[in-house]
């Protein structure tokens, strides 16, 4: 998804999570609130939403019997630390789902989160909101897949409890997401997309 402006409401340019969730309840379109800020979230293109659906077939089938499931972007990710709320392009939990006040509606426990990064997203996605979501005590894997160029970005906790970086570029190489104990195909990944698009 790609990110806006703040928006302003009522007159108002900053909002409490409780009037932010109100008004995100009854909304037309999603948003995404930070720090008493609430900002609008556009729509994708279509190698954005491939790859995303891609990912979403995929990791369903890789899945099953494994005690993990994977959600799309209407699924909304909260961040107790930092007082973010987002909706990431998929969002993989292992284990039961924990939610805001068990409200079913903001998850506090991803382990794996995947953004499809698009040109007013991935500046973004790959620095301050990678900043937000290392807050999250259970996430292990941050997975940035380009919609613009074949390449796949993870950043996985190591041993150490450090953010390790690893590549992939080339389209026969296959994507290991060691928290699921899966692997992808980068071929999958990126089936039927086509470059020039996002």
């Amino acid at each position: 998804m790609e990110v806006r402006e703040p928006i302003v409401k009522h007159g108002k340019k900053t909002f409490t999570i409780a009037e932010y969730l109100e008004m995100e309840n009854v909304a037309a379109e999603k948003s995404e609130y930070y720090q008493g800020e609430i900002f609008a979230m556009s729509g994708a293109k279509l190698p954005h939403n491939r790859i995303s659906s891609n990912l979403m077939i995929t990791l369903g089938n890789r899945l099953k019997q494994k005690g993990c499931q994977p959600f799309g972007s209407d699924l909304r990710v909260h961040v107790e630390k930092n007082s973010l709320f987002t909706y990431p392009d998929l969002s993989i939990v292992c284990g039961e789902v924990k939610t805001l006040n068990d409200d079913e509606m903001n998850v506090l426990n991803p382990t794996v989160l995947i953004e499809v990064l698009s040109k007013s997203s991935k500046n973004y996605d790959r620095g301050d909101k990678f900043k937000l979501y290392r807050d999250i005590p259970t996430l292990t894997e941050y997975i940035l897949v380009d919609s613009l160029s074949l390449n796949v970005e993870v950043f996985r906790l190591n041993k150490n409890n450090f953010w390790q970086l690893e590549e992939y570029r080339a389209i026969e190489e296959i994507l290991l997401i060691h928290a699921l104990q899966v692997s992808i195909p980068l071929a999958d990944i990126y089936e039927g997309v086509t470059f020039g698009q996002a």
